[in-house]
């Protein structure tokens, strides 16, 4: 399955989500449930060691992830062209001006939603380290 987002880049073009990898990788540690990972298991520690052991490394990955992320939503403000004259925003020479907003505010929306969706299934994930944690 490939997963594509549209961004507001004004082709049109469609690009590979860069944090896909990562969001599979949080939902799919997600749906862990250690009673059945270790049910049968030779050794249920050492099974719930590994998994606590890749929980959080793939937590730490999405904390380093939602880190850059926040930092691509801070700068200056798009919109301070509302502070312009009016006639300034008019001419001729503003339309390469819009444009560049349009495309900072297009990949702060981008941003906003990679944040908003790597934090969730963090949010998902992390009570599976804790109990994983408490099992060992």
């Amino acid at each position: 399955m490939i997963v594509t987002t549209t961004g507001f880049t004004g082709q049109g073009a469609t690009t590979p989500d860069p944090d896909e990898a990562l969001s599979t990788r949080l939902r799919d540690l997600a749906l862990v449930d250690l009673d059945a990972l270790t049910v049968g298991a030779r050794d249920p520690q050492e099974l719930i060691v590994a998994f606590a052991e890749d929980v959080a490394d793939a937590l730490r990955e999405a904390r380093t992830r939602i880190t850059a992320l926040r930092g691509a939503l801070g700068g200056a403000d798009p919109l301070n062209v509302l502070d312009l004259p009016i006639r300034q925003r008019a001419s001729d020479t503003a339309t390469a001006g819009a444009q560049r907003v349009r495309e900072k505010l297009g990949s702060h929306a981008e941003a906003a939603r990679s944040l908003a969706r790597l934090s969730e299934l963090a949010a998902t994930l992390t009570p599976k380290l804790f109990e994983a944690d408490r099992r060992r």
